[in-house]
């Protein structure tokens, strides 16, 4: 028969293993990021036609004035669309717009507009050479070829930038993953056409 002590000891042994695999499983899983949203609202970016970035004036216009012209606003051109395509969802419900843009400076920018998943850990923005997939086995092979991350995804709502590097050549791109580095799976993606 068990003494009282080694049965009180066990328990406590027992409880200390519960509770560190339970902080380990909060901070693995962060599963309070389920029910918080991360928005965000950016706005296109724009160049001047001289090439220089515009920014808002005080006033809140962002077309600035060229010099020697008395102060009329510079024409702004407009973004060149290099690609776009639709957001499917994968292992989170993903909806919205990826579209890669070439600003009138040369620097290119991939745009999410009307962009909605899940929030969860380690979430990252990667360009990919493999194709999208509505299968549960297309949620994993974004990490088999070619991937580019363009940085952790700002937020899990929103309209939202982010710059491609110039050395990146787009030809060798084919989609979009939002891509949960923590458990090598796709959030949603979005096949571009060129």
């Amino acid at each position: 028969m068990a003494k009282p002590g080694g049965r009180r000891r066990l328990w406590t042994v027992l409880g200390v293993l519960i509770a560190v695999a339970v902080v380990i499983g909060l901070l693995v899983f962060e599963p309070w990021k389920l029910f918080v949203d991360q928005r965000v609202n950016e706005a296109l970016p724009t160049a001047s036609s001289s090439g220089q970035p515009a920014s808002p004036a005080p006033g809140g216009s962002a077309t600035p004035a060229t010099p020697g012209t008395g102060g009329n606003p510079a024409p702004m051109a407009a973004p060149t669309v290099l690609a776009t395509g639709n957001f499917v969802s994968q292992e989170h419900e993903t909806k919205g717009t990826a579209t890669i843009l070439r600003l009138a400076d040369g620097q290119r920018i991939l745009r999410l507009t009307d962009f909605e998943t899940s929030n969860g850990p380690d979430l990252q923005v990667w360009l990919t050479d493999q194709p999208v997939q509505t299968d549960n086995e297309g949620w994993f092979l974004f990490d088999d070829g070619q991937h580019t991350s363009l940085g952790g995804l700002k937020g899990n709502i929103g309209d939202q930038n982010y710059p491609i590097p110039a050395d990146v050549n787009l030809a060798d791109y084919r989609s979009v993953s939002i891509w949960c580095d923590r458990f090598s799976v796709s959030f949603g993606a979005a096949e571009l056409t060129r």
